[in-house]
């Protein structure tokens, strides 16, 4: 069983530049769904020209776009919508991701299409949703991680909120409309019509505080960056080795908490680990340190390699795509670009076990 043919009879038009949306798409075009995007004749895509470009193209854009048709349709041209009524006779599902009120403008929002296509699935993935104080504003990951609540425990408290590597909310936004849709597929096989799913960046980042949300809302605590187990507050953390590197703990169970310390020579350290004195484990973290700064990451990789006490190596990105867990996983594809040029991108995660 193939999992690039999972989704094989659904078919979408996807009006979404830029991430968010194009990556939500991509999740179900790597599983079989066909997805034309449209795009603008007057204005490009501007991750189209992120660098590097490859054959004149951004990597990421062939990436995130990868699997997946295109149309030029001049939305402002009533040729151009009339091509789009063309489209949705044979396409049930549309992805959109305009400011509230643009899709309407032009005669293509829902209310306006579910009469003539009752079976249509659409989903509008934007900043903040159709409704809300904030539906017309402006926004970007930074800002839905801030206004969630998210970017206020994830950092230091000595230095605040700290940037993530990836766009942690325009991710999960992503895979929440992609899990929507589905959901409204499902739906639909039973009761024949479609919906309107509004999915809002922002709500999805809120959500994504599930846990420590709950924690808070029960006991009208707010988590504070370094205060809790998860985000520095124990010996959890990432800690840095004498050539620079980073070896990142993260025993949390007693087993493997047992097993960290006794693999480092520090088993009379394992009393320490069990206060609930914020300063002695701050203590703790610094003798840590101490001991796995004096020797490079190596070391410690060579240390753990056999060793199962949730102690890893923290590897840059192109590290990471040489690991032979991602590389024996199929974590990576190989594509051809139009001008022959072969190039390397990241696999979809869902594997069928044989």
């Amino acid at each position: 069983m193939n999992p690039e043919r999972f989704l094989s009879d659904l078919s979408l038009l996807d009006f979404s530049p830029l991430f968010p949306g194009p990556y939500a798409t991509h999740l179900l075009a790597d599983l079989g769904a066909d997805v034309l995007r449209v795009e603008s004749p007057a204005r490009n895509d501007l991750l189209l020209h992120l660098p590097p470009l490859v054959d004149g193209q951004s990597a990421a854009h062939r990436s995130i776009n990868r699997s997946k048709g295109s149309v030029t349709i001049d939305l402002k041209d009533p040729a151009g919508i009339a091509q789009v009524h063309e489209l949705l006779a044979d396409r049930d599902i549309l992805v959109e991701s305009f400011r509230p009120g643009v899709m309407a403008r032009l005669g293509l929002d829902y209310a306006t299409l579910k009469e003539r296509y009752p079976r249509l699935i659409y989903l509008s993935l934007t900043g903040y949703g159709q409704s809300g104080p904030l539906a017309d504003r402006a926004g970007h990951d930074i800002n839905y991680l801030a206004l969630s609540g998210l970017a206020s425990y994830s950092g230091r408290a000595e230095t605040g909120p700290v940037l993530s590597g990836a766009q942690v909310a325009d991710c999960v936004g992503a895979h929440h409309a992609a899990l929507g849709l589905l959901a409204a597929v499902n739906a639909r096989r039973s009761s024949g019509v479609g919906c309107h799913l509004d999915v809002a960046i922002a709500d999805c980042a809120f959500a994504t505080n599930a846990m420590f949300g709950a924690n808070a809302l029960a006991s009208g605590k707010a988590p504070a960056p370094g205060g809790e187990p998860l985000n520095g507050g124990h010996v959890y953390d990432y800690y840095r080795t004498a050539d620079g590197g980073h070896l990142a703990v993260g025993g949390l169970e007693p087993k493997f908490v047992i097993a960290f310390f006794t693999a480092i020579g520090r088993e009379h350290w394992l009393p320490r680990v069990a206060s609930s004195d914020p300063a002695q484990i701050a203590e703790l973290k610094r003798d840590l340190a101490e001991l796995i700064a004096a020797q490079p990451l190596a070391h410690w990789q060579a240390l753990f390699e056999q060793i199962d006490a949730c102690a890893e190596p923290v590897l840059d990105l192109l590290q990471a795509a040489e690991h032979p867990q991602f590389r024996q996983r199929g974590m990576l594809r190989s594509v051809t670009t139009e001008a022959g040029t072969e190039l390397e991108q990241i696999d979809q995660p869902i594997k069928v076990c044989e």
